[in-house]
Order: C-alpha cells, then structure tokens, then sequence
C-alpha cells in the first residue's frame, strides 16, 4: 500500500537492453519492432510483468510508444511527459519524437524502407491502432508482422516480474447496490439490442463491475485481470487464473456463470462461430478480432456494454461515494492543518508531505490502498502535471512557494482524487491572481446547469475562460470520469477540449479540475469531484436542466484568493462550500484542527 519514492527505471535501460531486443528481433527475421505502451487489457496503470515500454527504454509514463530498428529507435511521448522523458531516456539511444504530431506512423513512414519486416504484438495493439499502422507501413514499402512470440518479452527472459495473482474477492450488496445477476441480465439485453448474441469483454474494470468482485493485480486500482464472454441471455464464462481464485468465489458467482481458465479462452473464442459477437476495438486488442474472424464468428464493432451502465452509478454507489468522501475530507483536512501550523513553521519537502498525508488516510482504519501514487510538486516541480516525487528529485517547499498535492484514496465505498494547492509562507501577487483564474474556472463548471445531451466537451470551455480572457491555458482535461471502488480514471464520459460525444447521465463522477503551469516556477491545480444529478425545473424555466453535487469536501486555500477578482455569485458559491465543509468535517477532527477549519472557511 505505501507510496515508494525509488525509481524503477534510469537512462542505462535503453542502452542494456535495446540491444537484447535486437537480437532477438533478429533470430526472428524482423528489421524492427513495435512496442506500445498498452498491455493485453489496455490498463493505464500497469502491473510491472506488462511494463514493456518501461523495461525497454526507462520512460515510465502513462503514455507513450517507441519503435526499435536494427540501427536506430524512437520514443514517442504526448505534451504531459516533454522533460521527465528527457530526464529517464538516454537519448544516445532513443530519438524522442511527439506521440499526436504524426506519432509511429509518421516515423514508419520516414525511417523504414521498402521491404523491411517489422514485427509486432496483436495481443497489445487495439484493432483501429494497428490499422493507421499498417496504413503507414504500406505507404513505406515494408511490412507488419504479427509475431506468436513477443521479442522484447523473449529479451526480458527469466529476469521479467510474474504476472500478478492477487486473491478476487466478493464486492458485497451494500456497496454495490445490485447483485451481478441483474448487471448480467440487464447488459445482456443491450447486447442483444445490438443485434449481438454475445460479447467479449477483456477491460478489467467491466469484468469487476458485472460480477461484482474485485481485484490486486493492478496497482492503485481493485482490478482483476480476466476475461469473460457474456451471453444475450446473461450467463457468462469468466477465465480467471486458478491461483487468483478464492474458496467461496464459485458460489458467489452463481450457476450461470461458468469458471474457466486462460487457458480454456481460445476454445471459447472458437465456440463463438457463427455467432454475432459484439467487442470493443478502443479495449480490446486485434488479437481477440483476428481470433474471433478465423473462428467463423460475426464481429459487431462497438462499446463495451458495460462501460456507460458502469459508469452511471446507482443510489448505494452515490451513498457510499458521499461517505468515502466525508471520511477522506476529514483526513485531508487534518493534513492541510497540519501544513498550516508545523509545515509554516519548518516547511517539508515532498516526500514528507506525501508520507504524513498518507499516514493521515491510514489512520481512517479502512482504507484499502491510494488510488494512484500522490502527486506533490513544490516550486518548478509543481508545473509538471504528472510529477511524482523521488529520493533523487525531492525537493523541500520554502518560503514564497507554493506545493501542489493531488491524491486520492480506494475504499470500500467509493475513491477519491483531490486536489489542492497550499502557499508556504508569502505567494506572490501573480501567483495569488492566476490561482483566482483557476479558481473562477472551477466555479463556473461546478455550479452550472445543462440540458440533458450535453456532453463534456460542451462544458469545458466554462473552466478555462478566466484563463483564456488573460491569455492563460493549461494542457490536461478538466474532468475524467471516476469509478466505484475501481478506477480513478474511468470512461467513456470526460470533460476535455477534445471532441466527445457521451452525453452526461445522472449518476456520472467527474473531476473537475483547471489548473495553470508557469514552467519552471509554479503550478496550480483546484480538484474536486462531483456527481450529476437528476433532472429538475429551474424556476421560470421551461426545460428540467442537469447539475452537479459536489462530492469533495476540505478547505481551499484563501490565502491565496483575490477577493476582488470574484463576483458576488462567485463569493456566495464559496462561502456556501465552505460553510458546508465546516458542517460535515468539522465534527470529525480534533478541536485544535476544528478550531483552524472555523477559520479558514469563514466567508469571505
């Protein structure tokens, strides 16, 4: 559970085992190889055994892809991740190259030739990937191969993590909300709905979801790698590792759900000739499409069948998301006193933020795990996005810094993703302005009402127009989607500029984050979550409108407000969180911390 601050990875990876890769590129045949960041199931954290990109070149972010030549390779890495992959890359070995401007097909196309073999994984590579791949391919003469035996897999040898077997466990009724019979029944029609008469679902989070059970072998994330076959009529086959399998697990499942191997899946997959089989090509590799057409199956493109029904939580889920909340605002609350008081006083580095924020969800006795590693990044730090502390990058806060913290924790009942941005001692008067244009932001999109249909896209410009009108932007999303003991990242709904067409539905949790980087000085980032709430008239109108019900609860830190800079509606809207902070949290720390929050919430 505890959050490590060793780095996995350095720059000596590329040069030891890039040349591992060719050799066994070589015994192959191949003039090259693919190696996506993705894994069999598409996760975006992922467990060490799948961590290719890693182990080849020792870039560990989200994102990424690199390709290995016989006498030349390249990274690929979007915006987020510009100077950490400079930092881990040695780039003796490695070109870096943008992962959207053009990306691998782009560079197949320049740096490949007429005739070449490159080979690659079609367990790892989603079926509309591959396809602008071998577009590229074609268009430079060479050929794209899919290998049996994964070269960087055979590089890797006896020195490559075991897969992880983490115990599945029940996911109880009183915090699902919904016994996976019903799930079972009710996805099942939507299949048949789209003509299907089975689907194939590989996500993990689908597999957790539909039959209410729960994981480890992700990290951050109660996850359980398998795969299921679901049926119209709402039996299934689930293919779990038996090492993974509990004693009470089958009869948990039930007699409509058969418990099988991977071994057993490829049969599985031949039994489904001739039928109609709905599967998801953004989740599930082309090994599943190509195995399913020789098989004589009909493949139905779409979805995954669970992901909207999952994403929409029921009334139990929402109950117990509030609770989570409650006991994780409390913890977090209790943390920003403390960096109020003795952090002030002798101002921590990162890695003691980190640790004593830790300690303090700890102590609610029921947290499971974090749901990602903590984000905590003072000065120059803190305008890297995605920057995790380390022993070699930690840095100590100081006077006239701010620290940006992002965290969250998994619980029983619901996950968390919180963040706040904290001055120690004096913030500057820019630093004051441009936190109050995140600020804005953030109160524009949480207090908004929007008709049914509309989708996040629509609403995003709503965080960023105080940023826009001073010539300010940031490059994340606002808001993605958050599960239910389950991801902290969690589709299909999003809030983003980039384009997307899932409306927002009740029961949907959303971040809603705006934030704004000064490279090398500062970063800011407001994170709360929140709910959409049903429909409901808005007097005088004419149409019910949709709304969102903040879910998290700690103080925002008015030091660093320019009152003047907030509308009257803008003050109202924050005293109202504050007083409600104040109401639900402050009965639940210790009066020298209850006495601090009165303080610190009182309006404006």
């Amino acid at each position: 559970m505890l959050q490590t601050f060793n780095e996995t990875t350095d720059p000596s990876f590329g040069p030891k085992h890039v040349p591992l890769i060719r050799q066994a590129m070589a015994a192959q045949g191949l003039d090259g190889f693919l190696v996506p960041h993705e894994d069999e199931h598409q996760n975006e954290y992922l467990p060490a055994a799948n961590d290719r990109l890693a182990w080849a070149t020792g870039f560990t972010g989200s994102a990424g892809a690199a390709v290995i030549l016989r006498d030349k390779a390249a990274v690929f890495v979007d915006g987020r991740y510009t100077i950490q992959v400079r930092d881990q890359v040695d780039a003796q070995v490695f070109e870096i190259r943008d992962l959207v401007d053009g990306g691998v097909p782009a560079y197949l196309e320049t740096a490949t030739g007429r005739g070449q073999k490159i080979g690659y994984d079609p367990r790892l590579h989603s079926p509309d990937a591959l396809g602008h791949l071998k577009a590229a391919a074609a268009r430079a003469g060479c050929e794209l191969l899919a290998v049996n035996d994964n070269p960087l897999d055979q590089a890797w040898g006896q020195a490559r993590p075991a897969q992880p077997q983490a115990p599945v466990v029940s996911h109880p009724l009183e915090v699902s909300g919904e016994e996976s019979s019903a799930k079972r029944a009710r996805v099942g029609a939507l299949v048949a709905q789209r003509g299907g008469e089975a689907a194939v679902l590989t996500a993990p989070a689908s597999i957790a979801w539909l039959f209410n059970v729960r994981g480890g072998d992700v990290i951050r994330s109660p996850l359980p790698i398998g795969q299921a076959i679901l049926n119209k009529d709402g039996t299934a086959r689930l293919f779990l590792d038996p090492a993974k399998v509990t004693p009470d697990l089958p009869a948990w499942l039930g007699n409509q759900v058969s418990l099988e191997t991977p071994a057993d899946l490829p049969g599985a997959l031949a039994d489904l000739k001739g039928k109609r089989v709905v599967i998801d090509p953004a989740q599930s590799s082309a090994w599943y499409f190509e195995t399913l057409a020789a098989a004589g199956a009909e493949v139905i493109r779409g979805e995954d069948p669970c992901a909207l029904p999952r994403a929409c939580k029921n009334d139990v889920e929402i109950a117990g998301t509030r609770n989570a909340h409650i006991r994780d605002g409390a913890a977090l609350t209790r943390f920003l006193h403390w960096l109020a008081t003795e952090g002030q006083i002798n101002p921590p580095d990162e890695i003691t933020a980190v640790r004593k924020l830790e300690a303090f969800r700890q102590a609610t006795g029921v947290m499971k795990d974090l749901s990602f590693d903590t984000i905590a990044g003072t000065a120059s730090n803190g305008a890297l996005p995605h920057y995790r502390p380390t022993d070699r990058l930690n840095t100590k806060t100081f006077d006239g810094t701010l620290l940006l913290v992002d965290s969250g924790g998994q619980y029983l009942d619901g996950t968390t993703d919180v963040t706040r941005t904290i001055a120690i001692g004096e913030p500057s008067a820019e630093m004051c302005e441009r936190f109050t244009l995140v600020l804005k932001g953030y109160l524009a999109l949480a207090r908004i009402r929007f008709p049914v249909g509309t989708t996040g896209s629509q609403l995003d410009a709503l965080a960023r127009m105080a940023l826009w009108q001073h010539g300010l932007d940031y490059d994340h999303g606002t808001g993605h989607g958050v599960g239910s003991y389950l991801g902290v990242h969690e589709g299909p709904q999003r809030i983003a500029k980039a384009p997307n067409t899932v409306a927002l539905r009740p029961g949907m949790i959303l971040s809603n984050e705006p934030g704004y980087y000064k490279e090398g000085a500062y970063g800011i980032r407001i994170e709360n979550l929140q709910v959409v709430t049903p429909p409901a008239p808005i007097p005088g109108g004419e149409r019910p409108m949709l709304g969102w019900e903040t879910l998290t609860l700690a103080p925002i830190d008015r030091r660093l407000i320019v009152v003047a800079m907030l509308s009257p509606e803008e003050r109202a809207q924050l005293d109202t969180y504050h007083a409600r902070v104040r109401e639900v949290i402050g009965p639940l720390v210790e009066a020298d911390v209850r006495t601090w929050l009165t303080e610190v919430t009182r309006p404006i």
